[in-house]
């Protein structure tokens, strides 16, 4: 990169010629100008045409644009070198509790390995390489995930669909991302996929929850309890896990959310007994805009409730809901009128719809509060970021004493929930899946209870740190506007955090022994 002097820069002042510098970086933004949003004239005012803009800049922009408008470089003032980090894909974060402990250089964890070290620098950089351009524009354009990106997640040496299953037999003769055998992939390498996962979330929390959620959730109940119809179950899986068709779980209606028993959609036999005939709603379905299957819940009977799996097909209706976030997620309400499904498309036995529910609500549960925990230490990063450039009132941020109080809190949060996700990830590793759903479930339910109540504590402060960028969708607080505009998604789907409060203390008292007195 070409030398360029001090006073070479400041000779270029105009609209027809306009250098300035940045970080020891020269730049031409001459034809910049007309694109500037703030105008031109915050380009051409006479503390930065001409000269160095690196604090006015660092106070008004993420580090991102610049890697977006490096096209725009020219040069180096010379005898200087750039002090800013140039993140590049995979790369950790500088900033102190920016990472969770373990991935923080000289500290060790009892849990995780080498083998987990490698995994996350080889997911994050292709999550960063291949989901974070796609999610940021689409999370704007609102268009659901790419074909390419899909199917490039579900490609064989990738099999990232595969592995936000979590571990087991499904995996076996697949070659997975990072070189890990499936054999040896356990739950703290799905936690390390969550929360690299969850790192795009913000601002693009709509575009996450639309990149195959509803496969994630939908998927586990046709996998494991579909074995009274083989084929179908295999083509189905194969074809979402390639991420060629698109699957969604169809349980929430208007009348019944956390109330699983309140169920209204109704599955009557044909008279041949060869079809169910279903008429009722669905709603606030992830990915049920765009899905192919529907794995839905409906009543087969009086007191009968099962799973069935619903193909797209004549008396299927789907409608966009229109949400807090971005309608990339697909989020649909789902009607089912007189549409016939064979009788084969049962999931395991009619009537066990409700034992099929639940045992997957452990996996999704632990895995929702995994990526609570991680964007909640993406938003504190930020904060801390934020608080050591901005300046008001004649000094930094974090020299006063309130806005350290502030981080104080959001970090010991943030270490305290992750330390507790580690935990489950750990007890979940030494046990059956039916020792988790007799053990962890209540645990699991408190986790998830407090991994978003830290979300909500945590932005309520980001936004007081942020200010008014804090309510702006673009800019240096975008993030923090997305995620206090999106909270609730968390602290709602998967299970209300007052409903699986409740569920924790009443599991927690199933257990409580009769000799044990105060």
């Amino acid at each position: 990169m070409k030398s360029i002097s001090a006073a070479e820069v400041a000779k270029h002042t105009t609209a027809e010629d306009l250098w300035l510098t940045i970080d020891s970086k020269v730049y031409d933004v001459t034809d910049f100008l007309d694109a500037h949003p703030g105008g031109a004239a915050a380009l051409l005012n006479a503390n930065v045409a001409g000269k160095d803009a690196t604090e006015q800049f660092y106070n008004l922009h993420r580090h991102a644009v610049l890697q977006k408008y490096s096209h725009l470089q020219i040069g180096q003032i010379e005898g200087q070198t750039p002090k800013v980090h140039d993140p590049q894909p995979g790369d950790l974060s500088l900033v102190p509790h920016g990472e969770p402990t373990w991935l923080t250089d000289g500290f060790t964890s009892p849990y995780l390995t080498d083998s987990h070290r490698k995994f996350q620098k080889v997911v994050r950089a292709w999550v960063e390489e291949h989901i974070f351009p796609e999610a940021d524009e689409h999370e704007v354009s609102e268009e659901k995930a790419s074909d390419e990106l899909v199917t490039a997640m579900g490609k064989e040496g990738v099999n990232i669909n595969l592995m936000r299953l979590g571990p087991g037999k499904h995996l076996h003769g697949h070659a997975l991302l990072g070189g890990v055998k499936p054999e040896e992939y356990d739950y703290f390498h799905e936690m390390i996929l969550v929360q690299e996962l969850a790192r795009f979330a913000q601002p693009n929390r709509g575009f996450s929850d639309g990149l195959l959620s509803g496969y994630t959730i939908s998927v586990p109940p046709v996998m494991n309890y579909m074995g009274n119809n083989p084929k179908l179950r295999d083509h189905v899986v194969e074809e979402t896990m390639r991420g060629r068709k698109w699957i969604a779980l169809a349980i929430t209606e208007a009348f019944a959310g956390s109330d699983v028993s309140g169920i209204q959609t109704t599955a009557e036999k044909t008279a041949d007994g060869k079809f169910y005939k279903l008429n009722g709603h669905k709603k606030w379905i992830t990915n049920g805009h765009f899905a192919s299957w529907f794995v839905t819940a409906a009543r087969t009977g009086p007191k009968s409730l099962s799973l069935i799996l619903v193909p797209r097909t004549e008396g299927v209706e789907t409608k966009s809901i229109r949400t807090s976030y971005s309608k990339a997620a697909g989020t649909a309400y789902v009607t089912f009128d007189n549409a016939l499904v064979p009788v084969e498309n049962v999931i395991g036995k009619e009537g066990d719809g409700l034992k099929a529910v639940l045992s997957s609500f452990n996996h999704e549960r632990v895995w929702m509060a995994w990526g609570s925990i991680r964007v909640s230490r993406l938003i504190t990063e930020d904060c801390l970021k934020w608080a050591m450039q901005r300046k008001a009132f004649g000094k930094r941020l974090i020299d006063q004493p309130v806005i350290r109080t502030d981080l104080a809190r959001m970090i010991a949060l943030c270490e305290a929930a992750q330390a507790w996700g580690e935990q489950v990830a750990e007890q979940m590793c030494s046990m059956s899946f039916q020792q988790q759903n007799q053990k962890l479930a209540g645990r699991i339910s408190l986790l998830k209870m407090y991994a978003t109540q830290t979300e909500a504590e945590i932005s309520k402060r980001a936004v007081q740190i942020f200010g008014g960028r804090a309510l702006t969708k673009s800019g240096m607080g975008n993030k923090i506007e997305a995620h206090m505009r999106t909270l609730a998604f968390n602290a709602i789907l998967g299970g209300a955090e007052n409903i699986l409060g409740d569920l924790g203390v009443r599991l927690a008292i199933k257990q409580y022994p009769e000799s044990a007195k105060l």
